[in-house]
């Protein structure tokens, strides 16, 4: 369980309800309460989530009950070869009536969004879609629509062996804040998983924790989590060390790095970053961001630097 703050009136007490979400979320997720904590840390970092694996890994269940359980008006989008940038983004369409031209809302106005099997769409529909994702607004015909606050996407991908795929380019996979892997469950959460069936009628039957004005000021405070300069020249060294070894990593993959460490620190009732909370985010930050896409290169990385 998340530690949570005593006696303390601020905001920050609000960590015990997302003690509360995982706690709920495991219950129907069995045996990922870790994946559960760093997708949440994602949200109120207010980033966006990549979770590939498998199919069949429970990758729409997981983010389902996530959505559920914040309370976000949620909106799924099943990625094939023939979708359309305006299939996601809704487009102009002339009303005879009123002789004017209205905008109809693509699903990606929603607050949370599961873009499923990206990795299936065409090039130029990821990019539609990603593009839409980072400038967290649209333009169409000159006007700008702006996406719901909070804006939520996480999207899956299914392993690039798989028939029918479209990898993402090395830039429209730095738009993550991090990257997961479902995996097998362990034993006992399958054996759980097998006994409980289907989880969509146990998902229905979720209350939200939060809801999404709750979650924006989150994000606000989030934001104001202290980072001191000994912490920032951390992240500097493990930039220059992963560099050392040629993977590159840019100033971009630092900045998420920080702010991914503050929504952990945050998560865990601390008003400051420590050192562990880099640690502890460090792969599902920086792994997809390299060529080789291998933790174990960064883990590596982390376990060189010194810890100040």
């Amino acid at each position: 369980m998340l530690k949570t703050l005593q006696n303390d009136q601020s905001p920050l007490t609000r960590v015990d309800r997302l003690d509360e979400i995982i706690a709920s979320a495991s219950k129907i997720i069995h045996g990922k309460e870790q994946e559960l904590k760093l997708a949440l840390t994602t949200l109120i970092s207010n980033g966006h989530l990549l979770i590939e694996d498998m199919p069949g890994m429970g990758k729409t269940t997981f983010v389902m009950c996530l959505a559920k359980l914040l309370g976000l008006k949620f909106s799924r989008i099943q990625f094939t070869n023939d979708l359309l940038p305006s299939d996601i983004l809704g487009t102009n369409i002339f009303n005879q009536s009123s002789g004017k031209f209205e905008f109809f809302k693509g699903p990606i106005f929603s607050e949370a969004v599961l873009g499923d099997e990206l990795n299936r769409a065409s090039p130029k529909t990821q990019s539609a879609f990603l593009q839409a994702m980072e400038e967290r607004a649209i333009t169409l015909d000159g006007v700008s629509h702006t996406l719901p606050k909070p804006f939520f996407v996480i999207a899956t991908q299914n392993p690039q062996s798989q028939v029918g795929t479209n990898p993402l380019p090395e830039s429209q996979l730095d738009r993550f804040m991090m990257k997961l892997n479902l995996g097998y469950p362990n034993r006992r959460a399958e054996f759980e998983l097998l006994r409980s069936g289907d989880s969509r009628e146990q998902i229905e039957g979720l209350m939200p924790v939060l809801a999404p004005n709750e979650i924006f000021e989150i994000q606000s405070q989030v934001k104001n989590i202290t980072v001191a300069p000994a912490l920032v020249e951390f992240v500097q060294d493990i930039l220059s060390a992963s560099r050392s070894k040629g993977f590159e990593l840019s100033p971009r993959a630092g900045l998420l790095l920080i702010q991914a460490a503050r929504g952990w620190a945050y998560m865990h009732g601390r008003r400051m970053v420590l050192p562990e909370d880099v640690q502890d985010v460090g792969v599902a930050t920086l792994v997809h961001r390299l060529p080789s896409q291998n933790p174990q290169d960064i883990q590596r990385v982390l376990q060189e630097v010194r810890v100040p």
